[in-house]
C-alpha cells in the first residue's frame, strides 16, 4: 500500500534539487572562471521553472512545486532577500566617496548615466510590441524601470568576483567599490520614484518622515549596545523597516536597503560581516534563485524573450563601457583603466534580479520582460570575470596605483 507523500517530504525533495542540481552543474563542469556557483544557482532556477522543467515534466514539475510548496520556499526567499539587501545597504562607505568626490560622482553619474539611457531606449523599443509592459505600468516606469535595470551594479557580486580577482584590497578595488556604493543609492532612490503610489503618497511620505525619526533613535540605541546586541537587533530593524515599507505601499526590499544604509560598517566586525554574506548565499540565497526561476515566463516564444535580452544586455554593457570610457578621458586616467572598471562594473547578478523581481511584484513589467532581464543578468555577469582578467594581466600597473 502506497502512502501519499507529506508536504514536509515534498518540501525537503525541493530543497534537495535547489542545492544539489546548481552544485553538481559547477563542480563537475568546472564554471567557476566564467561562472561562479551564484550564476549556476540562478541558472538552475530558470531550469526548474515552468519553462523548461514544467514543460518537459510537467506532472513532476507541479508535484515538487506544488503551491503550498511555493508559498513555504518564498517566505524563504523573502527572508534571504531581506538580509542580503540590508548587508549591502551596511556596506556603502559614503565618507571614502566624499574624500574623492569629484573622480567619484564623474564616474559614478557616466556609470549609471549612460547604461540608463541605452537601457530606456531600448525599453522604448519594446514598448511597441505588445506583451512586455506591465498592467500596472504608465510608460514612463516601464522605460525608467528598465532603464534602471539596465544601469544597475551588483555591489555584493562585484565584491566576490573582485576577491576572486585578487584586486578588491588593491587601489582600483577600492575605487571601483566607491563608484559602485554611490550608483547603489541612486538606483534604489529611482526605485522609490517608479513605486511612488501617487492615490497613498500621504502614507509613503508618513513612512518617510517616521523613518528619519526612528533612524535618530535607532542610531543612538546601536551605539550604546554591545556588537552581539547589534547582530540582534539590527534583525528587528530590519523587519520592522521592511514592514512599514511595504505597508506603505513602496516594497519591503525598499526598507530591507534603507535599514542597512543608516547603519554605520564599523559598529560590527568586518570579518563577522563577510561571513554572514557567505552564509546567507550559502544557505538560503539559493532558494531565492530557485524562487525567481520560479517566475520566469517564455509565452511570448523563446526567441521574442531571447532578442529582448539580447537587446537589453548590448544597452547594459555598452552604454556602462561607453560611460566609464567618457569618465576616463575626462579624469584623464591611464590606459586600460577604463576597460577593467567598465567590464566590473557592468555586473549585474543579484541586485539586477532583486531589482526586476520588485517590478514584477508591482506590474510594472510582465514576466516575459523579467524572463529576458534575468537572462541579460547572468550574460552580463558570465562576462565579467574572462573579459577583465587577460585585462589585469596586460595591465598591472594598474592594478597596484595608488
Amino acid at each position: 500500500m502506497n502512502t501519499p507523500m507529506s508536504m514536509t517530504e515534498i518540501f525537503l525533495i525541493a530543497i534537495l534539487l535547489i542545492f544539489s542540481l546548481p552544485y553538481l552543474i559547477w563542480r563537475l563542469g568546472k564554471t567557476d572562471y566564467f561562472a561562479p556557483l551564484v550564476v549556476i544557482q540562478i541558472i538552475a532556477g530558470i531550469l526548474m521553472g515552468p519553462g523548461v522543467l514544467g514543460r518537459i515534466f510537467p506532472d513532476y514539475y507541479q508535484f515538487v512545486f506544488n503551491a503550498q510548496i511555493i508559498q513555504s520556499l518564498n517566505g524563504i526567499a523573502w527572508w534571504a532577500v531581506m538580509i542580503f539587501v540590508m548587508i549591502a545597504g551596511i556596506e556603502l562607505d559614503l565618507k571614502k566617496v566624499w574624500e574623492h568626490r569629484r573622480e567619484s560622482f564623474v564616474t559614478g553619474s557616466l556609470a549609471l548615466g549612460m547604461p540608463l539611457l541605452f537601457g530606456s531606449i531600448a525599453a522604448i523599443c519594446l514598448l511597441k510590441f505588445d506583451g512586455w509592459q506591465g498592467a500596472n505600468a504608465h510608460s514612463w516606469q516601464f522605460v525608467l524601470g528598465i532603464g534602471m535595470a539596465c544601469a544597475v551594479t551588483a555591489l555584493p557580486i562585484l565584491i566576490l568576483l573582485m576577491e576572486k580577482l585578487t584586486i578588491l584590497r588593491q587601489a582600483i578595488g577600492q575605487r571601483i567599490l566607491r563608484y559602485a556604493s554611490l550608483d547603489d543609492i541612486a538606483i534604489w532612490a529611482v526605485l522609490a520614484i517608479i513605486l511612488m503610489d501617487w492615490t497613498r503618497v500621504g502614507r509613503q511620505l508618513g513612512f518617510l518622515l517616521l523613518f528619519a525619526l526612528a533612524t535618530i533613535g535607532f542610531r543612538k540605541l546601536m551605539v550604546k549596545l554591545s556588537e552581539r546586541d547589534r547582530w540582534y537587533v539590527s534583525l528587528i530593524w530590519l523587519a520592522a523597516c521592511s514592514f512599514a515599507a511595504d505597508w506603505a505601499g513602496l516594497h519591503f526590499m525598499v526598507g530591507a536597503f534603507l535599514s542597512g544604509a543608516v547603519m554605520d560598517a564599523h559598529w560590527f566586525d568586518q570579518r563577522k560581516m563577510d561571513l554572514l554574506r557567505e552564509h546567507v548565499l550559502l544557505t538560503i540565497m539559493p532558494v531565492f534563485f530557485l524562487s525567481t526561476g520560479l517566475r520566469t515566463n517564455w509565452d511570448l516564444g523563446g526567441t521574442a524573450v531571447f532578442i529582448a535580452a539580447a537587446l537589453l544586455l548590448l544597452a547594459s554593457v555598452g552604454g556602462k563601457l561607453a560611460g566609464i570610457h567618457l569618465a576616463g578621458k575626462i579624469l584623464r586616467w591611464e590606459k586600460g583603466e577604463a576597460s577593467i572598471i567598465g567590464w566590473l562594473l557592468q555586473t549585474k547578478a543579484l541586485i539586477m534580479i532583486i531589482f526586476a523581481n520588485i517590478l514584477l511584484d508591482k506590474n510594472i513589467i510582465t514576466n516575459e520582460t523579467f524572463t529576458a532581464l534575468l537572462l541579460m543578468a547572468i550574460g552580463s555577469t558570465m562576462l565579467t570575470v574572462p573579459m577583465v582578467h587577460p585585462k589585469l594581466k596586460q595591465f598591472k600597473s594598474v592594478i597596484f596605483k595608488e
